[in-house]
């Protein structure tokens, strides 16, 4: 059976396809469209996920979209109703939008791809987070959390799983939201919302919670951690341009950063703004589990939502929480709603068996060696290979320890927002200027933002306070902080954020022996087992895809060495053709390289 999930037109559009319970691949439309958060119709990401599992549309059963639209509908328009005067302008705008395209889904689908509207069918928004994370886990039954900034109505929900069913028991509707909640202090502190919620965590620890108490008279908790906003303080619910009203502002005493200064300096005044934004968001999600652990009795529990990607947070709820054990799916967020709706239709609803464990990530495009070579000779990019694998583990390690900065484009791309060893900038963590050399001058961000450690899952233990480091999938997939021992800081000094942490991936041996080799390798020549990593792109840009998307982001940055598999690209040939520049044309099946 082939079941085709979508997620589409609100963050991230994404395709998945499950067959017969296996999910045998899943891409964001952004990393293959190359317009950062696409989301619009998903058209290349379906021939991706189709051509992967050898179908085509007419062999799929089921598409399942990952919400309901009109529900979804219903919610703006009563929303807009309830708020007018001060919605007319999102109201009309969003109207707009509604009534040529989103209510229509069904119909544009069915025309898109060329098959009956009867193979089409609607999951709500917050059971494919459930789903997305409870049928991929290694648990029979579980208790189910998902928060995030809204789904239709709901912005969080509480269920249990068992077997291949899920019964959600408990929601939080719109316009209360821990996820907007987050998201407004996003704003304040002067970054995008739905995109600068990352640097806002990573900015937290250089600042100090003296701001929780006033954060908590802008709402009310409950026992089971439910939210309730005052709303007089948010605009989100009714206005186009902003997220707060200027009470907000009035409040905390200073009005919402100028974004277009929010990356030059860490003001003191709104890094202890992030600290405590993340302090009340972990003391909710730790009532909200303690609740459901009570409530349900379950000792393992699932979580998703893009709340989930709050890595600092759910570090502390695995350490501290009542539950013995935590899985999240690598892709929390809306992306991952694609595949949750596949397999709510295909476990839930069709009653068909549970299939593998998700245990890895890698479930995107790949390019053989033959792709490879054939793009190097078309440009005539000066390259050398190194065929055996052991040889070129060394090479590469060795590469690292004289300081050169590396890009890692390998195997299959990464599922999710986070670079896992396949889409991945390498460098050496025991180097402390690497930090900075990698922000300036080949990410091009914030000087604050820290870089994640890859780490061999069976030392993991020796460097980080992350025991049983393999019975935690979701390290493999980068969705804890767990300090750094404090006897090894100062050996990783690149790695290690201001209160002493690392969001560390943890490297399975069976799902990337090479990347995994290399690591180990790098450790077998300096003691430390462990590579600086980060994502394989500049910033505001899709992590590369294609090896033009790679061989272009080497170009533009200062990177020394560019490994496409197992060919290498020294740095001289950057100068060979530094007015280069790839474009891909997507022809249906077929990818144009026009150079321009």
């Amino acid at each position: 059976m082939n079941i085709l999930g979508l997620s589409f037109y609100y963050h991230d559009s994404a395709a998945a396809l499950v067959q017969d319970g296996v999910l045998v691949a899943a891409i964001a439309e952004e990393r293959i469209s190359r317009r950062k958060h696409d989301s619009g119709f998903p058209k290349l990401a379906i021939d991706f996920v189709l051509k992967q599992g050898k179908v085509t549309i007419q062999d799929v059963d089921y598409v399942v979209f990952y919400e309901k639209p009109f529900v979804k509908f219903e919610r703006m328009l009563l929303t807009a109703m309830a708020t007018f005067p001060k919605s007319a302008a999102v109201f009309r705008e969003s109207m707009q939008r509604w009534i040529s395209d989103k209510l229509w889904i069904k119909s544009m689908m069915s025309r898109e791809l060329g098959i009956p509207a009867s193979k089409f069918l609607f999951a709500d928004h917050h059971m494919s987070h459930a789903a997305c994370s409870f049928f991929t886990s290694p648990f029979k039954d579980a208790a189910i959390l998902t928060v995030d900034g809204a789904g239709e109505w709901s912005t969080g929900t509480m269920g249990v799983g068992r077997d291949n069913k899920i019964e959600i028991f408990k929601e939080l509707r719109f316009p209360h939201s821990l996820g907007l909640l987050y998201s407004a202090f996003t704003a304040y502190c002067g970054f995008e919302v739905n995109e600068g919620e990352y640097k806002l965590m990573g900015m937290h620890p250089y600042g100090k919670p003296t701001m929780v108490d006033k954060i908590y008279e802008l709402i009310d908790v409950a026992e089971d951690g439910s939210v309730w906003h005052d709303m007089r303080y948010f605009a989100y619910h009714y206005s186009r341009d902003t997220t707060l009203t200027d009470a907000f502002g009035e409040h905390f005493g200073r009005p919402p950063r100028d974004p277009k200064k929010s990356d030059k300096s860490l003001d003191p005044f709104y890094c202890d703004i992030a600290a405590s934004i993340q302090r009340v968001t972990e003391e909710i999600l730790m009532k909200m589990h303690r609740y459901l652990h009570e409530t349900t009795g379950m000792d393992k529990v699932v979580m998703a939502g893009g709340v989930s990607l709050n890595s600092v947070a759910n570090y502390k709820l695995l350490r501290d929480g009542p539950f013995e054990d935590l899985y999240i799916h690598p892709a929390p967020g809306d992306d991952g709603g694609a595949v949750g709706a596949a397999y709510w239709a295909y476990n839930h609803l069709l009653d068909q068996p549970r299939g593998p464990v998700l245990d890895h990530s890698y479930l995107g495009t790949e390019y053989t060696d033959a792709e490879i070579e054939d793009f190097l000779r078309k440009y005539e990019i000066p390259f050398e290979k190194i065929d055996d694998d052991e040889e070129f583990a060394d090479y590469v390690a060795r590469a690292l320890v004289d300081g050169k900065v590396c890009g890692w484009f390998r195997g299959r791309m990464e599922w999710g927002p986070r670079a896992l060893g396949s889409r991945s900038i390498i460098a050496d963590p025991r180097k402390a200027e690497m930090k900075d050399k990698l922000n300036a001058k080949i990410k091009f961000r914030e000087a604050f933002r820290p870089f994640a450690p890859s780490v061999i899952e069976e030392r993991a233990d020796e460097f980080f306070e992350f025991p049983q480091a393999s019975r935690h999938i979701p390290a493999r997939f980068m969705l804890f902080v767990a300090p750094v021992r404090e006897e090894k800081r100062d050996v990783l000094p690149a790695i290690t954020h201001e209160d002493g942490s690392g969001r560390l991936q943890t490297i399975m041996k069976e799902s990337a022996p090479v990347y995994h080799r290399m690591v180990e390798r790098f450790g077998e020549l300096t003691g430390v087992p462990v590579v600086m990593n980060t994502s394989f792109n500049l910033k505001g840009e899709p992590i590369v895809d294609h090896p033009s998307h790679a061989f272009n982001t080497f170009s533009l940055s200062g990177m020394d060495l560019l490994f496409l598999n197992n060919y290498v690209v020294s740095d001289k040939a950057k100068k060979k053709i530094a007015e280069t520049k790839f474009v891909l044309r997507h022809e249906g099946d077929t990818v144009t390289e026009l150079v321009s």
